[in-house]
């Protein structure tokens, strides 16, 4: 009997170029996963768009028409448990989530994050990696604590800082590899290949590794 896919559902506030990359993964009928709800809080976010193409239900949840974060989040679990979701991924969803919510969904919750965390935690994180002269930084997968940008680490990439970089070029490469590393990540999780021990992610049954990155090159 061919093995049931996990139940996903993703919530975004804007152009869901992520979310495309979740969507482009769980196109492949071998994916482990397969997205069920895609929830905006923003009515015309792109990302929308995007899942009604791949004939994805889609949920607008205006946080503005809730008194308090815990409301909001309320309504928003209360969509995810009707679809049936299981797991849920932040792709650009642009809204802290209380406490309450993010125990609920404990070690069920990832998100993807512009650094190489634990640097560069919050926004602004390109121009502030060039303002710090780094010489490489990069994308996260993690999963979800109440701390913002915190919680067990699932996948990195490392993506090298550019002589003459600005924060929109740096950004753009960095969101060539988001692309690559979070259907990885999801595939890593539904196929339980990574989990939780403690408060680091375990990688099981020959997780991929890969060569050193070094910049500038000793070349």
């Amino acid at each position: 009997m061919e093995k049931e896919k996990m139940k996903v559902g993703v919530l975004i506030s804007g152009r869901g170029t992520n979310l495309q990359a979740l969507i482009d993964a769980c196109a492949d009928a071998d994916f482990p996963a397969k997205i069920v709800l895609v929830i905006s809080n923003v009515a015309d976010a792109y990302g929308l768009k995007r899942a009604k193409d791949a004939d994805i239900p889609t949920v607008f949840i205006d946080h503005k028409a809730y008194p308090t974060r815990e409301h909001f989040d309320a309504v928003i679990d209360s969509a995810l448990r009707e679809s049936g979701v299981e797991f849920v991924c932040l792709a650009g969803f642009m809204r802290i989530l209380s406490e309450e919510f993010v125990e609920h969904w404990r070690n069920r919750l990832i998100n993807i994050h512009p650094s190489l965390l634990p640097a560069f935690k919050g926004l602004d994180t390109h121009q502030r990696a060039i303002d710090a002269g780094v010489t490489i930084t990069g994308c996260t997968v993690h999963f979800v604590r109440p701390a913002m940008d915190d919680g067990p680490i699932i996948v990195q990439a490392a993506v090298p800082v550019l002589p003459g970089d600005d924060a929109e070029r740096l950004a753009a490469r960095i969101l060539e590899s988001e692309h690559v590393i979070y259907p990885l990540a999801l595939r890593l999780v539904a196929e339980g290949r990574a989990s939780v021990e403690g408060e680091k992610t375990i990688l099981k049954d020959g997780a991929p590794t890969a060569e050193s990155l070094i910049n500038p090159s000793p070349g």
